[in-house]
Order: structure tokens, then C-alpha cells, then sequence
């Protein structure tokens, strides 16, 4: 008791009060940083937004993605069903005029393959003489003659040629999600 007294006491806790009071500064300083950037970084959340907080924007986000998954799966399905037509529908095709008789006439026969996406249509002949012009038809299933129809070797690869046409595009995949 007679420190204090004496009069020593006074400076040392005048000197660590005062050093408190500047960490106590320093530390409100630091807090006053941070709440300004949290303040700037919510600023930037919040911007363009009329929610009040974050649980709003959550749950408007929420609907958000619902919606753009909704549209996403329809955008599936679309593709989906092109994808089926482009199976079904003639796109593959190929023309080959020859010369059936030798030394006799020119290029004038012609045989021309329609192709869907799975090989499978007809091919179309036409052979020309000098009494006339001949048209025939012959069915393509899965790239390969019907045996009651069989194809020529100039039919055959008629059909080989617009079969590789596209054959990249419409392989045996579906589109995914």
C-alpha cells in the first residue's frame, strides 16, 4: 500500500492504460475494416436484388435453378425427338451414273441410294438402252440388300458411299443430360 502511496503507481498505470486504450484502438480499427468490406461484399450480393435478406435471394434463387432445370430437360426432350427423326428421316444419299455396256453409249444409267439414319431405305436404278430406259427399285435395310431384291455392284456401292455419309453424327448415342 505505501506504492501507491507513494506515487509510483500512478505512472505505470497511467502508461498501461494508455497502452490498453491504443490496443483497444488498433482492434476497433480492425473491426471497422471488416465491417466495411462484409458491408461492400453484401452491397454486391444484395445489388439489383429488392430482397431484404439472404434468405429471400436464397429461395428466389431456388426457383431460379427449378426453372432453368424445368427448361433444361424440355430442351432434352427436343433433342431427344430430332434426334429420333434424324433417325427416321432420308438425309443419306448418293448418286453414281455409269456405263452398263461396254463401248456402247455413255454415262447415261444411273442408280441413287436414299439412306435414314439407320441405312435402311431403297435404292433407285435406272438402266438405259437404245430400245429404252428401265427404272427399278430395291430395298436397303440396315445398310445391306434384302435378298429377294439383290443389288448390283454399282448399287452396292451406292449405298456403301451414302452410308458413311454422317455415320459420326448418327451413332447408336442419345443425347444425355
Amino acid at each position: 500500500m505505501s506504492d501507491i502511496l507513494s506515487g509510483q503507481f500512478f505512472p505505470i498505470l497511467a502508461l498501461v492504460s494508455a497502452a490498453l486504450a491504443v490496443a483497444l484502438l488498433a482492434v476497433s480499427l480492425w473491426l471497422l475494416l471488416q465491417f466495411r468490406q462484409i458491408k461492400r461484399d453484401l452491397s454486391t450480393l444484395f445489388s439489383g436484388k429488392k430482397a431484404t435478406d439472404l434468405e429471400e435471394i436464397l429461395l428466389a434463387q431456388k426457383a431460379s435453378i427449378a426453372e432453368l432445370d424445368r427448361e433444361v430437360q424440355e430442351l432434352y426432350d427436343v433433342a431427344e425427338r430430332l434426334y429420333r427423326l434424324g433417325q427416321e428421316s432420308i438425309h443419306k444419299t448418293e448418286i453414281l451414273r455409269f456405263n452398263p455396256f461396254k463401248e456402247v453409249g455413255g454415262n447415261q444409267s444411273f442408280t441413287v441410294a436414299l439412306l435414314n439414319g439407320k441405312n435402311t431405305g431403297f435404292v433407285l436404278s435406272s438402266l438405259h438402252t437404245r430400245e429404252g430406259t428401265r427404272i427399278y427399285s430395291k430395298p436397303v435395310v440396315n445398310g445391306a440388300e434384302v435378298k429377294e431384291y439383290p443389288l448390283t455392284a454399282e448399287e452396292k456401292q451406292t449405298v456403301a458411299t451414302a452410308a458413311r455419309k454422317y455415320s459420326e453424327i448418327f451413332t447408336e448415342k442419345k443425347p444425355t443430360v
